[in-house]
């Protein structure tokens, strides 16, 4: 249900409603040296920057100081504030709005990152080693449909239609009513659906044994990043595993949040699909990858979260060289679509894969590093893309560069070997010792 709920943030304000509004409307007349989208470009990237400076940090003090459900409540509902503080954003009175606008979505991305971090970090308590895998798919497969389900009745109900109303509600549109009233509704789709976890699932205890102090307030922030510099030499000397797959997933899950980046720009440039039926791929797209996420949780825990990793990424890599042949919309529908299928599952399956790796006690800073190289390498994907795109003079030409970088993630994937079911066993068992009755 958190999953299913956080979409609103993700797909609504992020990806598909407000960043739109925000560039096209509320600062559509901006005057300036910087246009509407370069100063989104720059508040998103200083947000990537805070997020890879601080996230495995705040996942360790939750660690430590036994706060792992109560961080997750306070970074959750403080993006739930700021989406429902984005309803002011009023589109006819760009100064002050539109900074204001940057500010609220940069500093959500931010929280709701460390939201993101501690949720994960509690994959290890609602799951088995026999059942980790299944339980990522199904909560990444719900991730998926939450967001199908917001962005359709956000469309039918508020924003469909021409005119001074828009939706089957007939909201007017003066000063961009209609979209923030989609803010608020994102808000409490957010609020309602992060509750079940809350309640549900138990708290942690204090980790033990760990260095100066066992409660984060006796630690400040200087000190909690010498212990996780600390923390990773040990890593590194005790298991190079973990420090390996960090670096593997991020780039490979740089190459996966370009696959939809980019799909819809070529979608409509190369392929010649519609600008009216992207959307409608979009909807298709994420059911076939939250099906295939679903699909992919049981092959996890009976073959492992490597296989499925592997299987996906050479699948994706398949299916990228048959676009790269192929024209026509036709052709982009069931490549499109078979390339989204694997997406899910590889989401999916490395998040399980940290899981299982993780040392007890260090689920929420093994998550926020996590966070930290995915953000490191964030500008793979997007510099080969252009990078080949201007080399052949052709927006085709950048599936390669997404291609290759699945490729390099893959490649240092292979040698990184996966915990046995004992060594999972034995560190669920340790850190189960960690949760609160």
């Amino acid at each position: 249900m958190w999953d299913w709920g956080s979409a609103a943030f993700n797909a609504v304000i992020v990806t598909f409603v407000f960043s739109v509004y925000l560039t096209d409307a509320v600062g559509a007349d901006l005057d300036g040296p910087l246009s509407a989208a370069t100063w989104l470009s720059v508040a998103i990237a200083v947000a990537g920057l805070v997020i890879a400076l601080t996230a495995p940090v705040m996942g360790q003090r939750a660690d430590r100081g036994g706060r792992r459900k109560r961080s997750l409540a306070v970074w959750t509902y403080l993006t739930v504030a700021l989406t429902a503080a984005m309803f002011l954003v009023d589109a006819d009175s760009p100064y002050p709005w539109f900074f204001v606008g940057l500010g609220l979505l940069a500093i959500g991305s931010i929280t709701f990152e460390f939201a993101e971090v501690s949720y994960f970090a509690m994959l290890r308590q609602v799951s088995t080693p026999s059942t980790v895998g299944r339980v990522s798919g199904y909560g990444w497969a719900m991730g998926y449909f939450g967001g199908i389900f917001l962005l359709l009745g956000a469309f039918v109900g508020f924003i469909s239609g021409d005119g001074d109303t828009r939706g089957l509600l007939g909201i007017p549109t003066d000063g961009g009513l209609n979209i923030r009233l989609v803010c608020l509704l994102a808000a409490v789709w957010f609020a309602v659906f992060a509750l079940p976890v809350l309640r549900s699932v138990p708290e942690i205890h204090a980790a033990r044994g760990k260095g100066a102090g066992s409660d984060d307030d006796e630690v400040g922030f200087r000190e909690s990043y010498r212990i996780l510099f600390r923390d990773l030499k040990d890593l590194w000397r005790r298991d190079p595993r973990t420090v390996k797959f960090l670096v593997a997933s991020a780039i490979f899950r740089d190459g996966l949040a370009g696959v939809f980046t980019f799909g819809a720009i070529l979608a409509v440039a190369v392929y010649g699909l519609d600008a009216g039926d992207v959307l409608i791929f979009g909807v298709a797209a994420n059911v076939v990858a939250a099906l295939g996420a679903l699909a992919a949780g049981y092959a996890d825990d009976h073959l492992g979260p490597k296989v499925v990793i592997v299987f996906s990424l050479v699948a994706m890599l398949v299916t990228m060289g048959v676009l790269l042949f192929v024209d026509g919309t036709a052709m982009f529908w069931v490549f499109g679509l078979a390339l989204c299928l694997f997406v899910g599952p590889a989401q999916s399956a490395s998040r399980s894969f940290l899981a299982r790796l993780a040392p007890a006690d260090r689920d929420g800073q093994m998550f926020g590093l996590y966070a930290t190289t995915g953000r490191a390498v964030s500008f793979l994907a997007p510099a080969l893309f252009g990078l080949f795109a201007w080399a052949f003079g052709a927006d085709r030409a950048g599936i390669v560069g997404i291609g290759l970088v699945l490729l390099a993630g893959l490649l240092l994937l292979v040698p990184v070997r996966t915990p046995t079911r004992d060594e999972a066993t034995a560190t669920w068992r340790e850190g189960r010792d960690t949760v609160a009755v």
